[in-house]
């Protein structure tokens, strides 16, 4: 969590400085930012991005109620992996 707010704001702030005003390693943060993205990110990822097109090809008229219906057959296909 700490990692990723350093990352999100490392254009307006110096990295170093919330390094260390987070009391985060520099060294950590070299490290998360090689570290591949976890099985759970990944998923999400492709969940996101599949909810983004339904939006998309709906033209936004898909709630949530339609939105998680059609998103329960698609998550078990990936989260079977």
């Amino acid at each position: 969590m700490r990692f990723r707010f350093i990352e999100e704001h490392r254009d307006a702030f110096c990295a170093q400085r919330m390094c260390d005003v987070l009391d985060v390693s520099s060294r950590g943060l070299r490290a998360f930012r090689s570290r591949p993205a976890s099985p759970r990110q990944r998923t999400d990822m492709v969940v996101l991005a599949h909810i983004k097109e339904q939006s998309r090809f709906s033209l936004g008229s898909y709630g949530r109620p339609r939105m998680t219906e059609e998103l329960k057959g698609h998550c078990q296909l990936v989260c079977a992996y």
